[in-house]
């Protein structure tokens, strides 16, 4: 048999199979018919992308424009502040492209969280707790600072591929989901990113649909990702006028909700998919005849340590 000569390269496949970022984008929509008996509910089942969560989105978005710009490059640092879902898609996205990946976040962040992060080799520089993401992004505006050669500052509250990646992903894929037939969108707010760039698209499809935007009840509250606009740093591309409505959701409600989708759906999602959950069923059993959407921004996993779980079963 012929010995394969040592020095010739080895075939490459490049045409087979998918990238990892291929596999963003294009989740499924779930009718959410137990929970919801007498409306018309369904969500966007965003831990489906292959970092578990709706920030794969941004993340890759802005991973992707920074590349073309010239901004992100090989010997570059990502920096950014996170509460934990976007910096699990940068950690993610970094590790398969090659970059490093430093994130500052609250230090009361879940312990799964922080365990993924550190599978994926991000550095981490745990903050105030107290202070919340605001805490993050203080740090994370002094880090680069002081060192801005050393770091690519993603930006993820001012960044405006934020908010254009579900204004070009997330949007078009409920109307096409819906047939158009989407009356109603309602979103939790965190960076605000998945409730603009999805408000505007349908907006532009449908000036008629109402969109809803969801805030915690309070500055102190226990909804990991949320984010509570009158007593925090605004997102810069955040626009208070958008929402033909506005709604707050109590933290134990959220946490209720999150079990009640499990034991009822069969779902197992975050609390700020039950915080969607509360809102949104509101609104389909006030309009039964229409179509309500809402987003499902992550799964329960990374929540199993929490107490709610044992205080609600």
């Amino acid at each position: 048999m012929k010995r394969a000569i040592a020095s010739e390269p080895a075939q490459r496949f490049s045409d087979i199979g998918q990238s990892l970022t291929d596999l963003i984008g294009n989740t499924p929509l779930l009718h959410l018919d137990k929970v919801c008996p007498t409306g018309n509910l369904f969500a966007k089942a965003e831990w489906t992308n292959p970092g578990q969560s709706a920030k794969d989105r941004p993340a890759w978005r802005i991973i992707r424009e920074a590349e073309l710009s010239g901004q992100l490059k090989k010997g570059r640092v990502l920096l950014d502040a996170t509460s934990g879902n976007t910096g699990i898609a940068y950690a993610m996205i970094g590790a398969s492209r090659g970059y490093k990946v430093t994130l500052c976040m609250p230090a009361s962040v879940t312990p799964s969280r922080v365990k993924i992060l550190k599978a994926y080799g991000a550095e981490l520089v745990l903050t105030d707790p107290a202070l919340f993401s605001d805490g993050a992004i203080i740090k994370a505006r002094e880090m680069y600072l002081a060192d801005p050669e050393k770091y690519f500052y993603a930006d993820q509250y001012s960044n405006d591929n934020n908010w254009k990646a579900h204004f070009e992903g997330t949007g078009p894929e409920i109307w096409q989901q819906t047939q158009g037939r989407v009356r109603h969108f309602v979103a939790t707010l965190g960076t605000s990113g998945t409730f603009m760039g999805t408000g505007r698209y349908l907006k532009s499809k449908d000036a008629g649909i109402k969109i809803i935007e969801i805030q915690p009840d309070s500055a102190f509250h226990g909804l990991e990702g949320m984010k509570h606009m009158g007593s925090s740093l605004n997102p810069l591309f955040y626009d208070p006028d958008l929402a033909d409505a506005k709604m707050t959701v109590r933290t134990e409600d959220a946490y209720k909700a999150v079990v009640d989708i499990s034991i009822s759906e069969g779902l197992l999602v975050g609390v700020s998919s039950g915080a969607a959950m509360v809102a949104a069923r509101k609104v389909a059993q006030e309009n039964p005849d229409d179509v309500v959407v809402t987003v499902f921004p992550d799964n329960g996993l990374k929540y199993l340590s929490e107490r709610f779980w044992s205080d609600n079963l």
